[in-house]
């Protein structure tokens, strides 16, 4: 069985009819989300069925571009805008349109990750926005530190936060990421005055982000917001190390192992204890 678009219709056809379902082009729809077919942005790669990056089942659109160089990024291909795919937003919207049924039935949608989204604001708020008159709920997974970026449009677009604090000590942070912490805070403190739910999500890496005094107070900033549904902790792992090497970088943690199953409770411990809750 095959399906395609053909102009205000959707056919689905085997090898002993056709059934014509009518159903607006992907271009009409995007019109009337009061959005411009044209717009163009840069993907990275895309992934359907993610269950871990927001509610359900996900359809996860990674864009191109971050301001961000993690040690640990498992997409450092990511990074720059001109390794990316160029799209429009109806091409875009065509493919996420042709799972948004399924998308509802599993109680999921799209998240919007990258790289970075909020390098690409216009794009991120259309898709965003597009995303929302199918239906869907949308989430945007950000380090933050590009917040300022992210407009009252797209945010009144975006039902949940997936939000990156990868330290929470000004030296740390910028050795791990090549930028400052404090644009994330204040990010994540505009977040709550909207009470915008947000999921805080943190790598855990031996020897680099296992401070507990560190995490402690990360934990008890997050308490204090307000908005905070839930605490991912997520272990480091080396599943991207092969893309530093086909991209010529060095990978500084190629000798540091994942974090044992006691740290990773330990660190759940932290946040638990501050009242957050765990994944």
């Amino acid at each position: 069985m095959t399906s395609s678009l053909v102009g205000s219709e959707m056919c689905i056809r085997d090898s002993s009819m056709a059934l014509i379902i009518k159903r607006p082009a992907v271009t009409s729809l995007v019109e009337e989300a009061g959005c411009d077919n044209t717009l163009k942005g840069r993907i990275h790669s895309t992934e359907i069925g993610g269950a871990v990056d927001g509610p359900g089942v996900r359809f996860v659109l990674f864009l191109a571009g971050c301001a961000l160089r993690c040690q640990y990024c498992h997409n450092p291909d990511s990074w720059f805008l001109k390794n990316g795919r160029a799209v429009t937003l109806a091409e875009m919207m065509e493919e996420v349109a042709s799972y948004a049924d399924f998308l509802k039935r599993a109680g999921g949608g799209i998240t919007i990750s990258g790289g970075e989204p909020l390098v690409q604001p216009e794009f991120t708020g259309a898709l965003l926005k597009a995303a929302k008159y199918l239906g869907l709920h949308t989430a945007i997974d950000t380090a933050g530190f590009l917040g300022a970026q992210a407009d009252d449009a797209l945010l009144s677009n975006t039902d949940l936060v997936l939000l990156d604090i990868k330290a929470f000590n000004d030296k740390r942070y910028k050795a791990l990421t090549g930028v400052e912490l404090q644009p994330t805070l204040a990010f994540a403190k505009w977040l709550a005055a909207l009470k915008k739910p947000v999921w805080l999500r943190y790598v855990l890496v031996p020897g680099l982000t296992d401070n507990f005094n560190e995490i402690a107070n990360l934990a008890d900033f997050a308490a204090t917001l307000g908005n905070i549904e839930r605490v991912d902790v997520l272990p480091f792992h080396k599943m991207g190390e092969y893309k530093w090497k086909a991209s010529g970088l060095a990978y500084k943690l190629g000798d540091t192992q994942p974090p044992s199953p006691a740290l990773v409770e330990d660190v759940r411990g932290i946040f638990r204890d501050n009242g957050l809750n765990l994944s």
